[in-house]
């Protein structure tokens, strides 16, 4: 149908693109035009008492809440690196085969919960609600953890954490979304573990991913991006993410230890003529030997520190003296990395 590879934003993820875009166009109408939301409850009474069977797919198509649309659109841009991974066919696939599985599992729970709780379920959360959880059994399973930072020094923010807090805002939009949620995540596992030979009957036929490919791909395909360096094909977008932020990070170090060595060797020069890059960064290049030692020590000409405003933050250099650094290392990685503490970490490690 589609094909998946892909970088950035939306690139070559068209089947998301149109599940963000009509959904949300749809969820405006039915505002403007409340006398119609009816026809798109997710009524189960009306299924199991007036045989209206035709709810099952109305009412599982276009959010009535527009928080809930909200939240579900930001959930399946987040997805959409699975539509690049597996290509746009096997997104569908999945996609197809969880809003089948979780219609009936939403079925089972609300008649198990009347049989064993006397609890009477009627309505449900409308919207492609179930799928969109059942996103969540790959994602955890197949998008690896990278850890981005540490809140209170306890608590590490990784770079899943977002995704997990939008599900988790979705999941308290309404009293019954649990019922939608716990559907949806079961329908996901049944699909990933392929039990009973779901993903046999329940896929996208060839037939209908070419008219797909025919009808939606010149819509809403977007162009390819070309300001951004094809860093990482192999990665997941948020590694990928990672790597480009180390590297500017490098050079943005790089570039401000350059500048520091370029003022101190113009001072230099303008004061003796000579130039003594072991002058300039003496404890860059001497790591090790420059710890106290007893005994009487030769006399060194005093250090000048190259002119730099940038004030130094104590507790910073005290995180690096406990790393094994020494305190005039700490302070000029400090200085040229603006105290940015992890790059400053990244270059003594590096040198």
């Amino acid at each position: 149908m589609f094909t998946s590879t892909g970088s950035w934003g939306l690139y070559k993820a068209p089947l998301s693109k149109s599940l963000l875009l009509l959904p949300t166009v749809l969820t405006v109408l039915l505002t403007v035009l409340p006398q119609y939301q009816n026809l798109f409850m997710y009524n189960l009474q009306a299924v199991r008492q007036g045989k209206q069977f035709w709810r099952l797919l109305s009412g599982r198509l276009i959010c009535l809440d527009l928080k809930d649309t909200f939240c579900s659109s930001l959930l399946i841009y987040n997805f959409r690196i699975f539509e690049r991974r597996f290509g746009s066919r096997k997104f569908a696939s999945f996609l197809f085969g969880a809003w089948i599985l979780s219609a009936f599992v939403d079925l089972l729970l609300t008649e198990a919960l009347h049989f064993m709780f006397e609890l009477q379920v009627d309505v449900l959360p409308a919207g492609l609600l179930g799928p969109v959880f059942a996103l969540f059994v790959p994602f955890y399973n197949s998008i690896p953890r990278v850890q981005v930072t540490q809140l209170l020094g306890h608590i590490s923010i990784t770079n899943k954490s977002l995704t997990y807090i939008v599900g988790a805002q979705l999941l308290t939009s309404s009293a019954y979304m649990w019922i939608v949620a716990c559907s949806g995540l079961i329908a996901g596992m049944l699909y990933c573990s392929n039990k009973l030979a779901v993903q046999k009957f329940l896929r996208i036929p060839e037939w209908v991913a070419r008219c797909g490919s025919v009808l939606l791909e010149p819509i809403f395909s977007d162009s390819e991006p070309t300001a951004e360096a094809p860093l990482g094909m192999g990665a997941t977008l948020d590694i990928q993410r990672q790597q480009r932020m180390d590297m500017l990070d490098q050079q943005l170090l790089l570039s401000q230890l350059g500048h520091l060595r370029r003022n101190a060797q113009q001072q230099q020069a303008q004061q003796t003529g000579l130039l003594n890059w072991n002058r300039f960064f003496p404890t860059l290049r001497n790591r090790g030997h420059n710890q106290h030692q007893e005994g009487p020590q030769p006399q060194q000409p005093p250090y000048t520190h190259p002119p730099d405003n940038t004030a130094v933050v104590e507790e910073q250099v005290a995180r690096l003296m406990e790393m094994g650094f020494s305190r005039m290392d700490a302070q000029e990685a400090l200085r040229a990395s603006n105290n940015d503490i992890n790059i400053a970490t990244n270059f003594l490690l590096q040198h």
